[in-house]
Formats: C-alpha cells, sequence, structure tokens
C-alpha cells in the first residue's frame, strides 16, 4: 500500500470531509477506478499518473496538456524534505532519479542597505523545472501512461461521462473548476504586488533575498540556484512601484534588462532572461469544494500559496501522494475523494496562512526598511511565523545570538525575558495576562475567586496581570456576575487583590482594564450561554445607535448627550477608585463591541450628530472619555487602550483606521495599545490561525509609532521570542495559556534554562524551578553485553 509519510500529516489536523454530490452519469465506484483522465500535464498531474499506475498497471490513463513536452514556465523548483520523503516511500524510481539532479545549500543570504547578512542550517533542494518534467515524461511513459501533448482536454462533463475518474490539475486558471464554479465555489484573490519569473545563467551560492530602494520605491529579487549553473531570479514590487518605474510601458525582452540592471551588484553585472515571461499579479486560490461526483480538483487548480514559501510544486506533489493514498484506503470512489479532501484540507490551510503572513510581509516591505540590519533579516526569516526564533537558534546559533545582541538581549537572556518601559512603569519581562471575563463577582465586587485567580497568575512570573473587563456603572455589565470599580467597596475588595500581588509576588504589575458593556451587557453568565439575554431581571441598555447586537438580542437607547456626559464621568470616577486601589497601569477597553468600540465601528455607529460620521467624529466620545480618565490618573502610571483593529465584516473598521485610532489614542497620551480584533457584530468571519492577530500589531507600531500589545492565539514562548525579537509587538497578553498553566511565563523560562530577573520565582516556590522527575532513573546500569559468536569479516 503507498505509503504518505513525510507528506501529509494527518494526525490532529483533520477537517470535516464534505461528501460529493452525484453526477448526473455516475462513476465506476469500484475501490480502484480504471479509465482515468488527468487534465494538466505539469508535477501535479504527472505525478498523479505514474502513483496511480504505479498502483494498478491495468488503468488506463491519459493525460492531456496543451503545450508542448519541452514548454515549462519558470525555472527552478524548490522540494522540502518531507516532500521529498514521501516520493521516495511512494515510488524510489522518480526519487532516484530527482536525486541526480538535485543542487542542494544551506544558507540564506539577506541583502540589505549593502549589507550581507547569512544564516545557514535551511537545508534546500532545487532542480531545473524542465528537469523535472522530463524525469516524470519519463516515468509515465514507462509505465504506460498515454500522455498526449498539444492537446486540449475534452469537455469535463464528457470526460466524467467516459472516465470513471477525472483530475484536474490544470492550474491556477483551471477551465475544469471553472465549468463546475457553481459546485467547487472558487474565491480568487488577487495581490498588491507584481512578479516576473526569470533565470541567471549561474548558480547562486545561498537563497538570496536583495532589497533596491530606488526612485520609483522599493523592489525585491529572490533568487535560488537550480543547477550547477543556473539561478531562478524573481524580482517583485508593488503595483504602483511598477507603474512609477515605466515596467507596465516595457516589452519582455525590455523587462529582463532594466531588471538585471537593478540588481546588477547582486548578479555580478551578468544578464538575465527570459522564457515567454510577463509580469502578473499573484491570486490566491480556495475552493469551497475540491470534487464533484469523479471529478477532483488538484494543485493550483484546488488552491494556490505563494511563491515566497516555495509551496505550489511541493503542494501539488502532496496532493498526489494523498489522493493515490486514499484511492486505495477507501472502498469506494466518494469516499476516496471525500478523505482525499478532509486529508489535504487542514494542511493546505495552514500554509496558505502561513504564504498569506509571507505575501503581505513582502508587499510591506517598506514599513520594516529602517529597522537594525540583523532584526530586519531575522523578521524576514521568520515572516511567515512558521520559521521561529527557536528552530532559527537550532539552525545558526550564531545568526541568532547575533540578532539577540542587537536587539539588547544580556547574554543568555531570551527575548522575551529583556524589560520593557512604559511611562513610570518598568516591566521585567514582556509577557502580559490577557483581560480575561471570570463572571464570578457579586453585585460587582471580586472576592476570594479574583485573589486567588489573579494571584496565582502574578505568583506565575509575567510581568503584567490584567484584570477582567472592569465595569463603570450596573448597567454596564456584561453579566450579573461581571466585577465593578462603581462603588467604594468594590474598590476595597480590589485594593485587597493588588495589595497581595505587590507584596508576594514583587515585580509584578497588576492592571485594571475599564469599561461599559454597551449594547453587549445584560446577558446570561459566559457557560450559561453567551451573549443570551437574561431570562429575567434584565436591565436597560445603551449604545451608541439602537442596533441590537443579533437577533433576540435586547435593543438598546441610542445614548443622549446628558447621558454621554453621565458615562464620561462613570469613566472617570471608576478611574479614581482605581488609582487609590493601588493599580499600576490602566486599560481603556474600546475593542470588541462594548460600548466605546461601539462607537468606533461604523457598523455600530450610525449617529448623525457629532459623534458619529467620520472616523473622526466616531473617534470623538472615546477620546473624551480617555481624556477625563488620564486627568484623574496619576501621571506616572501609564495608560493603555485596546482596540478591535478589524471587525472581519464587510464596511466595518479597516487596518487603515486602525493605525488612525492609535495615532489619536497616543496624541492624546496612551503608552500603548492593546491590538485585538472583532467581536464587534455578530456576523464576522475571522480569519482564525496561530497569532493571526499579529500583524495588526505589527502595522501599528511600525505606522503609528506607537508600542504595542500583540494577542491572539500567541501560545507558546517561542511565538512570544520570535514576535518580540523581530520588532513586531513590545509586549506579548496570552489568556489561554494561562488558564492552562497559571505559571506559564516561569515554565517557559524553566524550559529555556533561565534563570535571571526576568522571571523570578517566589521564594517558596524555588524547589519547583526544575521539572519533576519522572519514573525511576536510579536502575543499575548493564556492565556487560553477551552477543552471539563473533563474526569476523
Amino acid at each position: 500500500m503507498l505509503s504518505t509519510r513525510g507528506s501529509t500529516p494527518t494526525s490532529g489536523a483533520r477537517g470535516t470531509a464534505r461528501p460529493a454530490t452525484t453526477n448526473p452519469h455516475p462513476p465506476d465506484n469500484r475501490n480502484h477506478p480504471h479509465r482515468i483522465a488527468i487534465v494538466g500535464g505539469g508535477p501535479g498531474g504527472l505525478y498523479t499518473a505514474a502513483l496511480l499506475k504505479r498502483l494498478a498497471p491495468d488503468r488506463e490513463i491519459t493525460v492531456y496538456e496543451r503545450n508542448a513536452p519541452d514548454d515549462t514556465f519558470g525555472f527552478g523548483v524548490v522540494l522540502s524534505d518531507e516532500t521529498l520523503g514521501g516520493i521516495e516511500h511512494a515510488d524510489p524510481v522518480v526519487h532516484e532519479a530527482l536525486k541526480a539532479h538535485f543542487v542542494r545549500w544551506d544558507d540564506i543570504d539577506i541583502v540589505h542597505r549593502n549589507t550581507r547578512h547569512t544564516s545557514g542550517g535551511h537545508r534546500f533542494a532545487a532542480l531545473g523545472r524542465r528537469r523535472l518534467l522530463e524525469i516524470l515524461h519519463d516515468r509515465c511513459r514507462d509505465l504506460g501512461v498515454d500522455l498526449r501533448f498539444r492537446t486540449e482536454a475534452p469537455p469535463p462533463d464528457r470526460l466524467a461521462r467516459t472516465h470513471d475518474l477525472v483530475v484536474a490539475a490544470d492550474g491556477v486558471h483551471s477551465a475544469t473548476r471553472e465549468a463546475y464554479r457553481d459546485v467547487f465555489r472558487p474565491r480568487l484573490t488577487p495581490h498588491r504586488c507584481r512578479y516576473i519569473w526569470l533565470a541567471a545563467d549561474f548558480a547562486f551560492d545561498a537563497f538570496r533575498f536583495e532589497i533596491a530602494e530606488t526612485e520609483h520605491g522599493v523592489m525585491q529579487l529572490h533568487g535560488y540556484p537550480y543547477s550547477p549553473d543556473a539561478s531562478t531570479v524573481i524580482v517583485e514590487m508593488r503595483e504602483e512601484v511598477w507603474r512609477a518605474a515605466g515596467f507596465d510601458g516595457l516589452d519582455e525582452a525590455e523587462s529582463t534588462a532594466r531588471c538585471a540592471k537593478i540588481f546588477t551588484e547582486a548578479l555580478g553585472g551578468r544578464p538575465l532572461r527570459s522564457n515567454k515571461s510577463a509580469w502578473t499579479t499573484f491570486r490566491t486560490v480556495v475552493n469551497e469544494r475540491w470534487s464533484h461526483g469523479n471529478v477532483v480538483l488538484l494543485g493550483d487548480a484546488a488552491h494556490t500559496a505563494h511563491f515566497s514559501i516555495g509551496s505550489g510544486t511541493k503542494l501539488a506533489v502532496e496532493d498526489a501522494l494523498a489522493l493515490a493514498a486514499c484511492l486505495e484506503e477507501q472502498p469506494t470512489l466518494p469516499q476516496a475523494l471525500a478523505a482525499y479532501e478532509e486529508e489535504r484540507r487542514p494542511v493546505v490551510a495552514s500554509t496558505q496562512r502561513a504564504a498569506k503572513a509571507s505575501l503581505e510581509w513582502f508587499e510591506d516591505l517598506a514599513r520594516y526598511l529602517g529597522q537594525p540590519p540583523r532584526q530586519f533579516a531575522f523578521n524576514l526569516l521568520t515572516r511567515s511565523r512558521r520559521v521561529t526564533h527557536e528552530n532559527l537558534r537550532l539552525r545558526d546559533a550564531g545568526f541568532t545570538d547575533s540578532v539577540e545582541r542587537e536587539f539588547g538581549c544580556p547574554p543568555g537572556t531570551p527575548p522575551m525575558f529583556t524589560p520593557f518601559r512604559l511611562r513610570g512603569l518598568t516591566l521585567r519581562n514582556r509577557v502580559v495576562v490577557s483581560a480575561m471575563d471570570m463572571y464570578s463577582a457579586t453585585d460587582g465586587v471580586p472576592g476570594d475567586f479574583h485573589l486567588v485567580h489573579l494571584g496565582a497568575r502574578a505568583l506565575g512570573g509575567a510581568a503584567l496581570v490584567m484584570t477582567e473587563m472592569v465595569c463603570v456603572s450596573p448597567e454596564g455589565r456584561i453579566t450579573p456576575g461581571c466585577a465593578g470599580l462603581y462603588t467604594g467597596r468594590q474598590g476595597e475588595a480590589w485594593r485587597r487583590i493588588t495589595d497581595f500581588v505587590h507584596a508576594d509576588a514583587p515585580g509584578t504589575a497588576v492592571g485594571v482594564q475599564l469599561g461599559h458593556s454597551g449594547r453587549k451587557g445584560s446577558t446570561r453568565l459566559m457557560w450559561e450561554g453567551m451573549d443570551e439575554p437574561l431570562p429575567d431581571g434584565n436591565w436597560p441598555l445603551v449604545a451608541p445607535s439602537p442596533l441590537p447586537y443579533r437577533p433576540g438580542s435586547q435593543i438598546p437607547r441610542e445614548l443622549s448627550r446628558a447621558q454621554l456626559t453621565d458615562v464620561r464621568q462613570q469613566f472617570r470616577a471608576a478611574a479614581e477608585r482605581a488609582g487609590q486601589a493601588g493599580f499600576d497601569l490602566l486599560e481603556l477597553h474600546c475593542a470588541h463591541g462594548y460600548l466605546l468600540s461601539g462607537f468606533l465601528s461604523p457598523l455600530t455607529n450610525h449617529r448623525t450628530d457629532a459623534y458619529g460620521g467620520s472616523l473622526e467624529k466616531r473617534l470623538r466620545f472615546p477620546l473624551e472619555v480617555f481624556d477625563a480618565v488620564r486627568e484623574v490618573w496619576p501621571d506616572e502610571r501609564p495608560m493603555t487602550v485596546r482596540i478591535s483593529a478589524t471587525d472581519w465584516a464587510e464596511g466595518g473598521t479597516s487596518a487603515e483606521e486602525a493605525v488612525e485610532l492609535a495615532r489619536a489614542f497616543a496624541a492624546h497620551g496612551a503608552d500603548a495599545i492593546d491590538v485585538s480584533t472583532g467581536q464587534v457584530v455578530a456576523g464576522e468571519r475571522p480569519e482564525f490561525g496561530r497569532s493571526y492577530q499579529t500583524p495588526y500589531a505589527d502595522r501599528i507600531r511600525h505606522e503609528a509609532g506607537v508600542p504595542v500589545i500583540a494577542v491572539g492565539a500567541i501560545s507558546s514562548w517561542d511565538d512570544v521570542n520570535s514576535l518580540i525579537l523581530a520588532g513586531r509587538t513590545d509586549l506579548c497578553a496570552l489568556a489561554r495559556p494561562h488558564l492552562y498553566d497559571p505559571h506559564w511565563t516561569l515554565h517557559a523560562a524553566a524550559e529555556q534554562g533561565y534563570d535571571g530577573p526576568g522571571a523570578v520565582w517566589p521564594a517558596p516556590y524555588r524547589a519547583g524551578s526544575r521539572p519533576p522527575r519522572t519514573g525511576r532513573t536510579d536502575a543499575p546500569k548493564p556492565r556487560l553485553t553477551l552477543h552471539g559468536p563473533r563474526q569476523d569479516v
């Protein structure tokens, strides 16, 4: 049976399979489809043909390719060791042929402002695309596959009627996919850069990224060797730069010569060559379904991922491996196609997230040009979030050490344990326990639960522990269990908690987050039905506009001018109590659709007075509240503001507006922006993934020039180190990891072998600063090993 080891990890990464629909002419649903048509003679289609024919030599497999056998676009192909492992297990003949032609190298060179930084240990393997196709052509012919070049494939519906299986491997412009558009429901997203594939007749000695800052804007070169005497060269730039430089008026030869001139130093003055090369815009392809009856999508027809992570051919080859395996393993064709999609979809989605992060990094390359040289190089290498601080250290400790020295890390100190100063408060490390609603107060008064909850996390090593959203009035609560700061009794209860933190967790700061629920109030406790209205005892809601949060929610009253004054005073009074309660930092909650967030988003603010309309007007009331709070909050203590940098909904707050929000609050005295996203409207469509909200913090940090706190699925200390060292954030706030492990920060220090001022174990806990031993380790070691008779050779 075909093995897919090394190519398609499935454990813990499966999605929900979508059953294939039935064609008007049902296919033969035997375990091994006999007549197979493959549309597209690229690497994915050819490798699929070879695998399926090798598994069942009696199959009739036809590959339709519109171009000649020696036509190819692009030059070199990069394959990972993981993909090569899958090929080796599935077809050793192809693997041996590939090995004979691979060029291998370890280094990545990053050239920026006439300085080259080299990082090693990356293990690349590449060969010419034409050579790859020749190897697959030969293998298919040897196996008896019918290769039809210069031949348009029959219409998909005809192929579906006359074959048991149709594999659409016809690329990003797939005619098969378009024929069934209403079933596959593709989304094609264009991006902001133009790029061109070229080649140089010499081999780079590393994977090379070179940045050119021209009078027209920033351009970049991606180059890598694919044979002993040739390299792929991709030149990329933003659309507006491309036009300003006049490339839109040049033909292929002129563009090629112009690129060679711009990057003459990287090329050593040598020319570039083209092969039907044209400037194009990358498009990300996503399909809601990958199969329809006996027709299945594969490779770029099903999905694309930006070339900057070298994934196109890799994904297509891994698709082929998975499809072949599923056809072997499943009893019927529909089950096989469903299993193929179930196996591949989460892997592809993860790759596309990484590719999107990489793509957007290069689109916004100009944002990072002013970074220190080594930090810039580290930022580039970790742009996709797949390469991290820790695995870069494993690959090239010398390079990582040099980045840390430039950043200012003391010897032996991971980036996350470097201090950070906000106004008069110095945080001993970069970890924040994020604000998390506990819904466990009585009449707004925090009790023993809050003391233990926040106290435990303060003892756990984080530099800053945030309270949940503390409400400024009874009607500003989300639920009856929300904590408040609208009475003296509540202030005294909070003082008990801050006193404990300052006395028993010295060096840990405790911050309060002040907010008002707005239209999202008067609901049940989270575990009784999040956002569900109370069954009884509801209190009236207020909001910028009379819009319910979702169908069935209470309709709030639009705030009058007099009520705005009242609310502003409530925030001011709560801030005074917070100062008296001993909090070290105050955060104003302007995110997640609560009252102040409701003013900021155009989806929730439909006012026509001075507090609605333009962004400037929508900002007016939140800034008035901020000013009122800042006026009474002690000057030496910092203030932060949490915002939703996107509503994840059409017509909502944009990333550009989020930068303006940050600038406005910073101009009024905010010391940092806590950058969250969403939860503003019920119909949002977030793009979840690892550290998925950090790009918004990154953008605000660089464009607004204000310190930021990054949040959102940051779950490992490796992520924290990577984000801090790359300069994408100043602090990282983690929520769920601190629920799982109150001592997350101290354990992160122990796991990295760090024992310094950035992570101080409380005296009673020091005996636990090393992981406890598990199992017996004192058993006697064997002293003698007996072997069979010696065999002299």
